[in-house]
């Protein structure tokens, strides 16, 4: 081998050498940044998702084919002639019902139980009510305003609606599962449901669990007083309170 050759091998050695000296290290240390970078970043976001996991309160979500059930879009009329819309209900905690004002069975004292829970909740600017005619027909805004008027319903975010009929009734039982329909031989010429639906923040329909399953719905008609109806079922308002209670610290 040539002495040219050696110095070229010599050469070549001394860069790599002067090459591990300098870079070598600065690689090392922008590598261990980086993970620690990034194990930080994946510390950082296990800790935001506890933090938000730990808000979320024991009631349940209720599923339909494994996915969270929501309140489907809506557009209607309320009592003070405006147009509202799910979206205005959005980052409120609210209850559901079907009702209308000619009843004279089950809707006069769902109503009552509801202004009682309007007024444990006044000082809440994120709880609202949703009360859908199912009598568009008699029901205008003008008939709402005045049975508003009589409950004592105070709540800016209780909005009594009417609309067209068959939008009222796809959304009863189709988008909530709460039966509402007409009936020439019920009193009052319709039928429906006395319960109620909760509704958190996002637009989920909530409920507490019981016996391993969720209640879906809150008994409207029984009042805390009575506790137990005719048919030995006991009263749900007072639970219903206490859950709105939870969506609202979610």
């Amino acid at each position: 081998m040539s002495k040219q050759n050696n110095y070229s091998y010599i050469g070549i050695a001394f860069i790599i050498l002067v090459f591990g000296i300098i870079f070598v290290p600065r690689i090392i240390d922008r590598i261990t940044k980086g993970d620690i970078t990034r194990q930080e970043s994946r510390s950082d976001y296990a800790e935001e998702k506890k933090a938000v996991d730990s808000k979320l309160s024991d009631l349940a979500f209720i599923e339909s084919f494994g996915e969270k059930r929501k309140v489907p879009d809506f557009s209607f009329t309320n009592q003070h002639g405006k147009t509202i819309t799910n979206k205005d209900f959005e980052g409120r905690v609210y209850v559901v019902e079907f009702f209308f004002t000619t009843c004279p069975t089950i809707c006069p004292r769902m109503n009552v139980n509801l202004v009682k829970i309007q007024n444990e909740f006044k000082d809440f600017e994120n709880f609202g009510v949703a009360s859908f005619t199912i009598n568009p027909d008699y029901d205008t805004p003008e008939v709402l305003k005045a049975y508003a008027d009589n409950y004592g319903i105070t709540n800016p975010n209780w909005h009594l609606m009417t609309g067209d009929k068959e939008a009222i009734y796809n959304l009863a039982n189709k988008g909530f599962y709460i039966y509402a329909g007409e009936n020439k031989d019920a009193e009052g010429g319709f039928e429906h449901s006395g319960n109620f639906a909760l509704i958190d923040k996002n637009g989920f329909i909530r409920s507490r669990i019981e016996d391993g399953n969720p209640i879906v719905y809150y008994r409207g008609i029984t009042s805390e007083d009575e506790q137990v109806n005719d048919e030995g079922e006991r009263e749900q308002i007072s639970i219903l309170k206490e859950d709105i209670k939870k969506l609202l610290n979610e």
